[in-house]
């Protein structure tokens, strides 16, 4: 018998053994039901296909709502019941407050130091301190009410004038998103003015976020097959150092022409959130140092933006394949607003239909459908089952909202199975859009208002039609916050009723 064919009996009868082997270890270590074969070096990796939380949901639905995967090197715990996501997020939160590390946290996370990357420590709970109480806090939001509400109306103006042509809202969101979040954070509005100077750096900037969505989506072999990494991992890795440096040189020149302003004239009513680091950072600049400085804030923008665009883009999709929804949300607005004024946050509370619409929309199709991946910091136990130390946690927020034993015919729009409810945190961990446990999004309060508010204006001013008789296409594109795969084109006419009130915008 020659070499090669040694060779193949020998892999042959060692295959095999191993696949035994991984088995009866997983048993007598009372780990996690597996997938059967997990394949030598490479693991469940062959399972993966995009989009990876209805992939998820297949094997789930086969196997269990408690699963352990081996994504390569990597341990991963997929979860997709409320009461298995509880346990993690309420009796185990603290050991699931850390986060896997990966070449994009060490990267543009500033070597797993921003708010997002950071592992569970004084210096996380610091950022998390500072931007519940300072930035995203109701009185900071308050604050800063008149910027959304103002973006709001222009938004609105710039609809007016399509006079029913199609009109990308994709793009109209995203500017809208975009020009609040900076306002907000910067105290500057870079899309859709009339300077050319801040319209190009406004461009420059959103050139720097799209490719952090891109590279955060981008999947890198090294980060669960280290032995592989020379296969294009050096390419991925100079994308992300360019990166971060041309967002450290537009974030430093937006600090240092606020460092030119005297300490007492950047205390004004309206305190943008980077004045309140700048603030802090005059009193301890060892900590608050320019570079954590732009990590934070690039952090704020990222989170603020691209997750709430979206859900206004399913948000309004959803209405134009549904107009008696549009019309019974209508008929809330106009009788508890009015038709003589434009709806404002306050309203928000006692539009409870809108609340269901904006709830239905973020179970349909949530802004994070495998939220952001935690990691056990030491053993444990979930389900019963044993969780060593260093594993992935990966909750299948998507497969949860879609479970026919959990919602009654899930896959329809219907707000109405929200009505009677007035905050979605009834309903537990059957729904959690933003979260939950000590790395719940901080900035729920303010995506909630700005959804909100921007949808119910919508409603409130304009008749919406589709660009055709066809239904609009509710297919799912690629990315971590769940796109639309086709960018939502529709026309609007403004409502006989809202003319003399909009005119005078």
């Amino acid at each position: 018998m020659d070499v090669l064919s040694l060779c193949i009996v020998y892999l042959a009868l060692l295959l095999p053994s191993y696949l035994f082997a991984t088995r009866f270890r997983s048993k007598i270590s009372n780990l996690p039901p597996a997938v059967f074969p997990t394949l030598p070096i490479i693991g469940h990796l062959y399972l993966l296909k995009p989009p990876l939380y209805r992939t998820f949901a297949k094997i789930s639905a086969k196997y269990g709502p408690i699963i352990l995967l081996q994504l390569g090197y990597r341990r991963v715990l997929l979860v997709s019941s409320p009461s298995l996501v509880e346990e993690c997020f309420t009796k185990n939160d603290l050991v699931f407050a850390n986060r896997p590390k990966t070449l994009y946290g060490k990267i543009v996370g500033d070597n797993y130091t921003s708010m997002i990357w950071a592992s569970y420590s004084d210096h996380w709970r610091n950022l998390r301190r500072i931007t519940s109480t300072e930035l995203l806090s109701l009185h900071h939001l308050n604050k800063l009410q008149e910027i959304r509400v103002d973006e709001c109306r222009l938004m609105i103006h710039k609809l007016m004038l399509t006079h029913s042509s199609p009109v990308d809202m994709k793009s109209v969101f995203y500017e809208l998103t975009l020009n609040v979040m900076m306002r907000m954070i910067l105290g500057k509005r870079y899309l859709g003015g009339d300077i050319p100077d801040v319209e190009e750096e406004g461009k420059r900037f959103k050139k720097i976020l799209d490719e952090a969505f891109l590279s955060s989506s981008a999947s890198n072999v090294a980060d669960y097959l280290p032995s592989l990494s020379w296969l294009g991992v050096k390419g991925l890795e100079k994308k992300l150092i360019a990166l971060k440096e041309k967002r450290d040189v537009f974030f430093q020149e937006l600090i240092n022409q606020l460092k030119q302003v005297k300490p007492g004239e950047i205390e004004n009513k309206n305190k943008t959130m980077l004045k309140v680091l700048l603030s802090l950072q005059r009193s301890n600049p060892e900590y608050y140092t320019d570079e954590m400085i732009s990590g934070f804030v690039m952090v704020l923008l990222s989170a603020g933006t691209e997750t709430s665009s979206t859900t206004m883009e399913w948000g309004l999709s959803l209405l134009l394949n549904n107009p008696q929804v549009i019309e019974k949300a209508r008929n809330e607005i106009d009788l508890h607003v009015g038709k003589h004024r434009l709806i404002e946050e306050s309203n928000l509370d006692d539009l409870p239909y809108l609340r269901c619409i904006l709830s239905e929309t973020l179970r349909l199709y949530p802004p994070a459908p495998l939220l952001v991946p935690h990691e056990s910091s030491q053993d444990t136990y979930v389900g019963g089952y044993h969780i060593p130390r260093g594993t992935m946690l990966l909750v299948n927020q998507w497969a949860i909202n879609h479970d026919p034993e959990l919602w009654a015919d899930p896959e329809r729009f219907n707000p109405e199975r929200f009505e009677g409810i007035e905050d979605t945190r009834d309903y537990g961990f059957k729904l959690i859009p933003f979260g939950s446990g000590r790395r719940r999004c901080p900035g729920e309060g303010l995506a909630l208002r700005v959804v909100g508010l921007t949808l119910g204006l919508l409603i409130q001013c304009f008749e919406w039609e589709r660009v055709s008789e066809d239904m609009v296409d509710m297919t799912e594109g690629l990315g971590i916050t769940m796109p639309k795969a086709k960018p939502l084109i529709a026309k609007c006419t403004t409502r006989l009723v809202m003319q003399n009130l909009l005119s005078q915008l």
